[in-house]
């Protein structure tokens, strides 16, 4: 799994990296056979009181499947990676379960093309 970190109008520290990169492999371990790669956006927000407004957004590519989102802010940008972390594997982890769930009902239903074993004429 590749983990692109970015910072958006902040400087990134190596502790910050280090902590970001290690909350991210933790929650996202379970399906990171299916994770293409990972973005994460941290930075602070514009406007009044910016500095109440620090941001995590996480933007993780699945294989076959449409990307997951997430964005969480706070005063304290390491609660807000963790708590984006922590859904982000949510996230991640409802997805790959429904895309597995329709592949297996997929294969349950017959196909509707395929000729009828008994008689060889097509299925209507």
């Amino acid at each position: 799994m590749r983990i692109e970190i970015q910072g958006v109008r902040f400087a990134l520290t190596a502790p910050l990296l280090d902590h970001t990169a290690r909350r991210l492999r933790f929650a996202l371990t379970r399906t990171g056979d299916r994770i293409k790669r990972v973005v994460v956006r941290l930075g602070v927000g514009k406007g009044p009181g910016a500095g109440e407004n620090k941001f995590c957004r996480i933007q993780v590519v699945l294989e076959h499947a449409p990307p997951v989102l997430i964005e969480d802010a706070g005063a304290d940008l390491y609660a807000a990676i963790d708590r984006a972390a922590e859904r982000a594997g949510r996230g991640v982890a409802s997805s790959v379960d429904r895309q597995r769930e329709s592949l297996r009902l997929a294969r349950l239903r017959p196909d509707p093309l395929a000729p009828d074993e008994s008689t060889g004429a097509l299925r209507h």
